[in-house]
């Protein structure tokens, strides 16, 4: 068991330093997540697996942000050479959005080098800086408010030092700096570890702690909830089906979507999580790794968002909520992604054609939103120009947007293009409002939230014993190990640029109306990696299965039907395959609230 609860934010000021002046020099890394007062700033981990690192975000919908300061001890005195990692998020003919100053004890280094100038994320060189005191205060001073964005300031002593910026080294990197070990500590031993905290895997741990079981919930954000956490904003759609009674400790109202009444809800879901002496929940800590033996995973790897300090965890059973199927697709389980052909699983639907599925499979899935709404101020409002925004807004005019603002495209892939997408739809965000505040009506009108964490639909769906289809929607079609069901209409989107529309950042739902319908539980778990289920958006279906079972109150039951699975694995030693072929009454009477019949328990 792990010695700690929960973990929260705390401020960290990460530094080292080796050899010495007349060797290799004094190095000092300061990671801007770990600053001790952030000011403004906003912690933003979604793109590790992409560059690298969380970063510091100046999200202030264009006013800039109070700074961000911390204070670093320098091993010594002396002349050291300044780069910060950084870049410029939306290049091109104009002065790049997101750029910023860093001070030193209060002057701005680098003969007044500007950063988020560069294409890329790249380390940027900000000069020589001379270090007297050895306590050193460091600023990070926002110029715009349009979400610049700083990962980490290097000072090294050694002039020709040149901190690595490829993905492969920077681990190693950053640890030797901060005095890591490259391989994390026990974090200790647990009946089920539980990988994401949405509702799918808020449910999954709080099933299996009804049953008794030690749980380990490892989650990247302060907020749970996933899609539904104040962070992203949306309300849960689906029934509670057997689920209710844990379902509604972390569920939504239905608010609009983009509400802050999510915030209350977080509330309630946070208490309810709390509430559970059997979860340790690891937030912010971000799983980056696994390790295996054969088709099992033996632990997860995961590091505190804000500190960098990893831990090894350790259990039997492991349950992937992230959404993304990470967990899943580093142990190297089986998995897809994008559209099939309508012919693979018979889902094509003359009505809608190559919109609804293709005859020839591609990359295309259901896009990734950030919602968003302004509001009326007092008096009079400006707004920025944003030249740089306008490329994707064009002359589309708006002061709020809903869940069809939503970016996907056949050659942008939504895990590991992740960022450009964010990026391309706070683009679309920013032009349309600065269209809109070029009438007269809206003279008043000024961005009151603007969601920086994308509210993903589709990525990867791992493949377990059984692929849910269309077909198996449509038909209504009872399982023998059904622990999950719904009665919403099959619901799939396209970008609406595939039709009549200029703007690529709008997106249209198809709708097939269905009757009541059911998930079976070996789409639950993974066809080749022996200890790992699944539940959410990366549950095993095709594209048109995942259309209907995607929302939040669905995947909530699939949480739980996997969380008590994880019990069911625990009391008979078995895997998740063995309950369903040996224990699959059990796990239904477990979901259905009437386990002591079948059990005796």
């Amino acid at each position: 068991m792990s010695l700690v609860k929960s973990v929260g934010v705390v401020g960290f000021v990460l530094m080292a330093w080796v050899g010495s002046v007349a060797a290799a020099g004094h190095e000092v890394l300061v990671e801007a997540e770990s600053f001790e007062n952030r000011g403004g700033w906003v912690v933003d981990q979604q793109f590790v697996d992409q560059m690298g690192s969380p970063y510091l975000l100046a999200h202030g919908l264009g006013e800039p942000v109070d700074d961000a300061v911390t204070t670093v001890e320098f091993p010594a005195g002396g002349s050291y050479k300044m780069w910060v990692r950084t870049k410029n998020w939306a290049p091109g003919a104009w002065l790049p959005p997101g750029r910023f100053h860093v001070l030193v004890n209060g002057s701005q280094v680098g003969a007044g080098t500007t950063f988020g100038m560069n294409t890329g994320w790249v380390w940027h060189e900000g000069g020589i800086v001379q270090i007297k005191d050895t306590s050193v205060e460091i600023r990070l001073r926002d110029l715009t408010g349009f979400d610049g964005r700083c990962d980490a300031i290097y000072f090294s002593t050694d002039t020709d030092a040149r901190p690595p910026n490829d993905l492969a080294s920077q681990r190693s990197w950053r640890n030797r700096l901060r005095g890591l070990p490259l391989t994390p500590p026990d974090g200790g031993r647990f009946d089920v570890i539980v990988v994401g905290g949405g509702i799918a895997g808020c449910g999954a741990a709080l099933a299996a702690e009804e049953r008794g079981l030690d749980v380990a919930l490892v989650h990247d954000r302060p907020s749970l909830g996933g899609n539904a956490s104040s962070e992203v904003r949306v309300h849960t759609l689906g029934i509670h089906g057997k689920g209710k009674r844990i379902l509604e400790k972390i569920d939504t109202e239905h608010y609009p979507n983009g509400s802050a009444k999510a915030i209350d809800d977080e509330k309630k879901r946070h208490d309810a999580m709390k509430a559970a002496d059997g979860v340790e929940m690891f937030m912010p800590y971000r799983a980056y790794d696994v390790q295996t033996e054969g088709s099992r995973i033996v632990s997860v790897d995961a590091f505190s968002v804000t500190t960098g300090k990893a831990v090894r965890l350790h259990s039997d059973v492991f349950i992937d909520c992230t959404g993304d199927g990470w967990i899943g697709y580093w142990a190297g389980a089986e998995y897809a992604y994008g559209r099939e052909s309508r012919d693979k699983y018979d889902e094509g639907w003359d009505k809608y054609g190559h919109l609804w599925s293709p005859e020839e499979a591609d990359n295309r899935v259901m896009g990734s939103s950030l919602l968003w709404y302004s509001k009326e101020a007092a008096g009079e409002s400006s707004f920025p120009d944003v030249p740089w925004a306008m490329g994707v807004a064009k002359d589309h005019a708006a002061v709020a947007g809903e869940w069809y603002w939503e970016y996907s495209s056949d050659d942008m892939h939504a895990i590991d293009d992740a960022e450009e997408i964010r990026d391309h739809i706070l683009r679309a965000i920013y032009g349309s409002f600065a269209n809109a505040k070029n009438k007269p009506e809206n003279a008043n009108r000024k961005l009151a939230w603007v969601g920086y964490i994308l509210g993903k639909r589709e990525s990867r769906r791992l493949v377990g014993d059984y692929v849910y289809t269309m077909k198996d929607a449509t038909s209504g079609k009872k399982f023998d190990d059904t622990v999950a069901e719904e009665i919403r209409e099959i619901d799939v989107h396209y970008q609406r640029k595939l039709t009549d529309s200029p703007y690529d950042f709008l997106s249209r739902a198809l709708y097939r109306r269905v009757s009541k319908y059911y998930i079976p539980f070996r789409c639950l778990y993974s066809k080749n990696i022996s200890n790992l289920m699944m539940a959410g958006r990366c549950f095993s279906c095709s594209h048109i299965g995942l259309g209907g079972p995607r929302v939040m109150n669905t995947c909530g039951q699939m949480g739980i039907a996997t969380g008590y699975a994880a019990s069911l694995c625990d009391k008979y030693d078995t895997n998740p395959r063995g309950v369903y072929s040996d224990h699959i009454d059990e796990l239904k009477a477990l979901i259905a609230g009437t386990a002591e019949q079948v059990s005796g328990d």
